[in-house]
């Protein structure tokens, strides 16, 4: 046997006889080059999807209409939320466009005769204040006529008593039709009105005196057709729905209005609206099938061209109290949303001028509907990216929503530190945990209501529901009781005056 020895550093290897040469312990020697492969000819094939080189995710076709139908949601509901927000702060953009919003501090003298429209309807408790308020108004020249109905004796005595108190400035007209509703009202007194600017205010407004002087100074500034003066809602600390009824109304006719004024495009509200009387005539007055007459109204006159001016000083607006009861409440978003969709369906709009003014209004009479659903689908579209397993870019898309969300409630908090400034009534921290806290709870009852209303429209029922008023923005002490004013309607006879029918 031959042994062979090689020396590897340190190492000593010892090679067996026909045994293969072994390769080097610490540098190995280079292998051979591995053939290369032919560049693959470009063919204009798209790589499957989920390669590495793939743009779109392996997704199967449920996956993709899942996946985008939560996507457009998601950004469906942002863009909703965000033209809320818009819409909120539109007034509040600079100083200069802050103090646009309001009445001239200095009348002018006056121009106009104003004929002041009062419909009511079992609000007995409330009118007769109202009526004495209006008989106060510092303006020169207007009548007061007080609309009842045949079948109200308690409100008609009501009204009758103010009259007396008020010769010569208060009429009482006696509406007999059936069945009643608030538009049928209006149009039966603007048949003997008289002035040349027909003004409209609910049985429980607190009227300021000098408004007709500045509604007057409205129009001669202005040229205005129609004249939209602000109202607000007080009774934010009833409830903690009437605490959202009070800043809807805050940023409504503060804010709101004024962008869809200067769009040329505006829903007027129900009352402290003043219309020229040649505009009223030639709309013959108000559509008495509509439960949204005011807004129906609006969008008729922006559709031929008439000139809204919007007007809101903190100081003159007329008050207001919320519906008394949440049912009440409910009853009154879902006739203002069904109206909304009779308007929407009458199709006035189609009229405007503008492809953008079209799809503003189209935009506008579906709002109610969109912000329910918005207020909805925000916390689902949270819950499914909290619990549904989807891609990571997808579950942050379908956070988006939540960013205005969470800013117009900032807004709000904001809002009602404002109103309590401007009116003198300082927010309790309870308010600010109420308005927090019932922003999703009231988004339901908003959705509830607009389905109502859906429901409603559907089945053919049109009829008006009333909402009750007690006199919540007022004192107490000098508001009569609804028991009190059904004790002297019983004692009395029906007036034998003359009535204007």
């Amino acid at each position: 046997m031959t042994l062979s020895t090689r020396t590897a550093g340190p190492l000593l290897t010892t090679a067996r006889p026909g045994a293969a040469e072994p390769g080097p312990l610490l540098t190995p020697e280079p292998a051979a080059p591995a053939p290369v492969a032919p560049e693959p000819v470009d063919s204009g094939a798209v790589p499957a999807p989920g390669t590495a080189s793939g743009l779109l995710p392996e997704w199967s076709p449920g996956e993709w209409l899942g996946y985008g139908a939560i996507a457009l949601v998601a950004l469906a509901l942002t863009a909703v939320a965000l033209t809320t927000l818009w819409w909120m702060l539109h007034a509040w953009r600079d100083a200069q466009a802050l103090t646009a919003t309001r009445f001239s501090e200095t009348p002018r003298r006056a121009a106009h005769r104003f004929t002041l429209l009062v419909p009511a309807r079992h609000e007995e408790e409330v009118l007769g204040q109202t009526l004495d308020r209006l008989a106060t108004q510092s303006h020169p020249d207007l009548e007061i006529i007080a609309i009842v109905g045949h079948d109200d004796p308690g409100t008609e005595l009501v009204a009758r008593e103010a009259a007396a108190r008020h010769p010569g400035l208060i009429r009482v007209v006696v509406d007999d039709s059936v069945p009643k509703n608030k538009p049928k009202a209006l149009n039966l007194a603007l048949t003997v009105s008289t002035g040349d600017v027909i003004g409209v205010f609910d049985a429980e407004d607190e009227v300021h005196p000098r408004l007709l002087e500045l509604v007057d100074t409205r129009f001669q500034e202005t040229g205005a057709d129609v004249v939209q003066g602000g109202v607000q809602l007080m009774n934010f600390q009833s409830t903690w729905w009437s605490l959202r009824n009070v800043l809807e109304y805050y940023f409504w006719f503060r804010s709101r209005l004024h962008f869809h004024a200067r769009s040329r495009f505006i829903p007027l509200g129900g009352n402290t609206v003043f219309v020229r009387r040649e505009w009223l005539d030639w709309s013959d007055g108000w559509d008495d099938a509509c439960l949204a007459e005011d807004c129906e109204l609006g969008v008729r006159l922006s559709s031929a061209g008439a000139r809204v001016v919007v007007a809101y000083s903190p100081d003159v607006v007329t008050r207001e109290e919320t519906p008394g009861t949440f049912v009440s409440l409910f009853k009154q978003r879902t006739r203002w949303n069904q109206g909304f969709l009779q308007v929407l369906a009458k199709g006035e709009w189609r009229s405007l001028p503008t492809w953008r003014q079209r799809g503003f209004a189209r935009y506008l009479l579906s709002m109610p509907f969109l912000q329910a659903a918005t207020g909805l689908l925000v916390p689902v579209s949270v819950a499914v990216a909290l619990l549904v397993k989807v891609p990571t870019p997808l579950a942050l898309l379908t956070f988006l929503p939540l960013v205005p969300t969470v800013v117009t409630v900032a807004v709000e908090v904001a809002g009602l530190t404002e109103f309590g400034r401007l009116y003198g009534r300082r927010p309790r921290v309870r308010d600010y945990l109420r308005l927090v806290l019932g922003t999703f709870p009231f988004q339901v009852f908003l959705a509830a209501a607009a389905v109502r209303a859906v429901l409603r429209q559907l089945r053919g029922e049109n009829s008006w529901e009333k909402t009750e008023h007690t006199g919540a923005h007022r004192d107490a002490a000098v508001a009569p009781t609804r028991s009190e004013r059904a004790a002297v309607a019983a004692g009395a006879t029906r007036p034998t005056t003359e009535v204007a029918r």
